[in-house]
């Protein structure tokens, strides 16, 4: 696979990114939700300090040492794509580490930018973009928008559960976006289908 191939594939993942990430942001309250199909499907908005799923979520300086991991982590991973495409690696493997890289870097532009050219999304208000006032947070604080929601099974614990008993829960529950997506489509990919390439 080229460069500008993979190059391409990177920058049109991002675009998707991006533009659903923007749409909602500028169209919707925190919170708010819209089922997309029955009840299994939802786009709720929501926002995200932490990692993909809401992991390592936290105070200001979790924040920037993890927006800092992830800029590290995408101009190795940015190094290492165009390293294989020198080699010629298989394309699946090329295809693999770019999903992984667009959704790492999705999620970096939230960070850098959005508490800079966004207002406070808030449960009664949409945000603005590029407010007279200024934007909700500094470089690399930003927070990432999630909207994907698919609460597949709702049910209760049984009741002998000591710490839940009866309480109810939704079986996958966290709220993702496309670039948590690439990540882990990514990932999995790479171990099901390109396991001889790391032999």
């Amino acid at each position: 696979m080229s460069r500008k191939k993979i190059l391409w594939f990177i920058v049109g993942l991002l675009a998707l990114d991006q533009a659903v990430k923007i749409w909602i942001k500028s169209t919707m309250m925190l919170d708010e939700s819209h089922t997309v199909f029955s009840d299994w499907f939802f786009i709720r908005f929501i926002e995200n300090p932490g990692a993909a799923f809401g992991f390592f979520a936290g105070g200001s300086g979790k924040k920037l040492i993890l927006s800092l991991f992830r800029i590290v982590a995408v101009a190795f991973l940015g190094w290492y794509i165009n390293r294989l495409v020198k080699r010629g690696a298989p394309t699946g493997v090329v295809v693999g580490f770019g999903l992984i890289l667009a959704g790492a870097f999705g999620n970096i532009i939230d960070s850098m930018f959005y508490g800079l050219i966004f207002n406070e999304s808030t449960v009664t208000s949409v945000a603005t973009l590029f407010p007279e006032g200024g934007g909700y947070a500094g470089f690399l604080h930003g927070r990432v928008v999630d909207m994907l929601y698919f609460p597949l099974w709702h049910g209760h614990y049984p009741e002998w559960f000591p710490w839940a008993g009866g309480e109810p829960f939704t079986f996958f529950s966290p709220i993702f976006n496309f670039a948590d997506s690439y990540i882990t489509v990514g990932v999995i990919y790479m171990l099901l289908f390109q396991r001889k390439f790391f032999k």
